[in-house]
């Protein structure tokens, strides 16, 4: 039965209301639009390939309602998160990071997984940031012994592996290590990373097919690498933690240079390059997304492993950049046209793509909507062969944010 005010289309082919009112008839592109869409969310499991290079937690409520409608959406993900209490198990085990990760993790989460609310809550939950060093070994304890508030409403199935994974990190935990705010799904990816032999990427795999999740989720690269910036007055800044605004002081010069590194002391660039995996999933997309978040640290950080830029020309499908909302502090100085300029150059640094479309193939915006740190312009637009649409994307609801489904609409009208 159609709930009080719904819209349905009646035999002669117009609109009315669930007590059988004639209501405007919708636009032929909307009523399009919503004929794919359910279309989709019949059969989720055959949706399509979308890809996000991203990083954070920008995109936890688009993800949330992809998997409403594909379950085959890709996630390539940076894992130099450096902040947090994922800055405490780095130093203590030289591991990447996982806060990035573990945020697009749970918001895949199949809603049709038994204690999926519970399990998200738990990976979620972060431990007082003031409660006493021992109050807090308690509750780890009670975690792994499996006996704790917070695995009430959980399966036997799930709590039982997670439980273990706790416990490994557990056994190795150093006793000078700070609990005060860890993330306890930090905490558990941890752990099952020294159990899965420290590989990120089988570490991920295990925890997709135990939580069901909906979608691919991968780091960019499975290596403990540190992202490291120069910027224009010379000053060097190791950690993404440094670069972001959130955690240290936003920077004070503009960015001149991004690399990845091995060491957080007298860093040298390390050359590292895509797996295979991700090559191949790369190819396999039918849209390519550059996500919004933080520029430098949550998108560009994507793109410095070698083989991406080759990989993202070689793949002729759509090629979406959506720029940021509101002010970035890695965007310092940085101007609409300077940052389309930055992205090019290093999507097209591999040498492989012969045109700036061969990489990025539109740009959207919303600029009536939208509240943009800089106006949006460029003369590459019509001299590169790129595509701006300026649609809504923004609404009352979700400013200063894009709106979640209305970004979902445009990324799948272009597939």
């Amino acid at each position: 039965m159609s709930d009080p005010g719904s819209t349905e289309l009646g035999v002669d082919g117009l609109a009315t209301a669930a007590d059988g009112a004639p209501l405007q008839i919708l636009p032929e592109a909307e009523l399009a639009q919503r004929a794919e869409l359910n279309r989709l969310a019949a059969a989720p499991e055959l949706g399509p390939r979308l890809l996000f290079f991203s990083g954070g937690s920008a995109l936890s409520g688009l993800s949330t309602l992809l998997k409403q409608y594909t379950h085959n959406s890709i996630h390539l993900i940076t894992p130099f998160d450096s902040g947090g209490s994922s800055a405490e198990l780095r130093a203590a085990f030289d591991m990447p990071g996982f806060g990035d990760l573990r945020s697009r993790l749970t918001a895949l989460v199949s809603d049709n997984l038994e204690g999926s609310s519970e399990v998200c809550a738990l990976f979620e939950h972060r431990l007082p940031r003031e409660a006493h060093t021992k109050a807090l070994q308690g509750t780890l304890l009670a975690l792994v012994q499996g006996d704790h508030p917070l695995l009430a409403g959980i399966p036997a199935a799930l709590k039982l592996p997670i439980s273990q994974s706790l416990h490994r990190l557990v056994d190795q935990l150093p006793p000078s290590f700070d609990l005060q705010g860890a993330s306890i799904g930090n905490l558990i990816l941890a752990g099952a990373y020294i159990q899965h032999g420290h590989s990120l990427n089988q570490t991920l795999k295990f925890f997709v097919d135990l939580l069901k999740v909906e979608g691919t989720v991968r780091a960019i690269v499975d290596k403990t690498l540190h992202l490291a910036a120069t910027l224009d007055n010379g000053n060097l800044l190791v950690g993404q933690h440094q670069l972001t605004g959130k955690e240290r002081p936003p920077i004070t010069a503009p960015i001149a240079s991004l690399f990845l590194t091995e060491r957080v002391v007298d860093p040298l660039p390390a050359s590292v390059e895509l797996p295979a995996e991700n090559v191949d999933l790369i190819a396999s997309a039918q849209l390519l997304c550059y996500a919004p978040g933080s520029f430098y640290s949550s998108l560009m950080a994507n793109f410095l492993p070698q083989g991406v830029a080759s990989a993202i020309a070689g793949n002729p499908c759509p090629k979406v950049w959506l720029p940021n909302l509101g002010v970035d502090p890695e965007q310092l100085h940085l101007s609409f046209d300077a940052a389309l300029k930055t992205l090019l150059a290093q999507l097209m640094s591999g040498g492989e793509a012969k045109s700036p479309s061969a990489v990025l193939t539109h740009v959207l915006v919303d600029s009536r909507n939208g509240d943009y740190a800089f106006p949006i312009c460029s003369e590459l637009f019509e001299t590169a062969g790129i595509e701006l649409v300026d649609i809504p994307l923004v609404t009352d609801r979700s400013a200063p944010y894009y709106d979640d489904r209305l970004l979902l609409n445009a990324l799948l009208s272009l597939v």
